[in-house]
């Protein structure tokens, strides 16, 4: 029956958005996808409350490379590019801003995560030219299935399956799978299954060249 009601719901979500996503198509013509999609991605996330969870599943089930199902897209959270990937069950958090990742499924984002779309958005190099001039590099980070990501981490690089980031931390180099990850920039503090504490989790340390402090 849950399921059925949320089928309803879903429906009559698509009624509304619908035409928002035909205005969306439309001006992409005119701005390019990106600008018009982060543009249609503002007005979404405006939407309070319960009826704004499904008018945004249903906006972006139609305009994103992938949304599974039951993914939840709390008020507040803006999504830069149409390439983003969310799996089934994610919990995108209040105030979330995403770059290009792909988020797999069931993992929970806290308020106000950024996922960034990698380390080198904006060219540096040339001194000569101001950095908003100069192009840089988008990469699709991604979130590991089951991993829970705490309110207001940047996450610059890949995360594993099943790991834990702190508060606030920032993500600068990949996590390996199962790691809990606190600071600035993240650093290991340890490993969440038995033996990679006992072992394998000093080894996964060494190769990410973090003492684990």
């Amino acid at each position: 029956m849950r399921a059925f009601l949320k089928g309803v719901l879903l429906g009559m979500a698509l009624i509304p958005v619908f035409p928002m996503w035909i205005l969306y198509r439309l001006e992409s013509l005119l701005l390019g996808t990106d600008k018009a999609f982060y543009g249609w991605s503002q007005l979404m996330s405006l939407f309070p409350g319960l009826p704004g969870n499904y008018l945004r599943f249903a906006f972006y089930k139609l305009s994103l490379a992938e949304l599974g199902k039951d993914a939840c897209i709390c008020f507040g959270a803006t999504l830069v590019h149409p390439g983003i990937r969310i799996g089934k069950g994610a919990y995108i958090g209040p105030y979330c801003n995403l770059g290009l990742c792909s988020i797999e499924d069931d993992v929970l984002l806290g308020t106000g995560v950024h996922v960034m779309s990698g380390m080198g958005q904006h060219g540096s190099a040339d001194l000569e030219t101001p950095i908003r001039e100069q192009r840089g590099v988008l990469l699709q980070v991604r979130v590991g299935a089951d991993a829970w990501v705490g309110n207001k981490a940047v996450i610059g690089a890949d995360v594993g399956r099943k790991c834990i980031v702190g508060a606030a931390a920032v993500v600068v180099k990949p996590l390996p799978e199962f790691a809990i990850a606190a600071g600035n920039p993240a650093r290991i503090i340890r490993m969440r299954t038995p033996n990679e504490a006992r072992g394998t989790g000093t080894k996964a340390l060494e190769e990410s060249g973090d003492d684990g402090a």
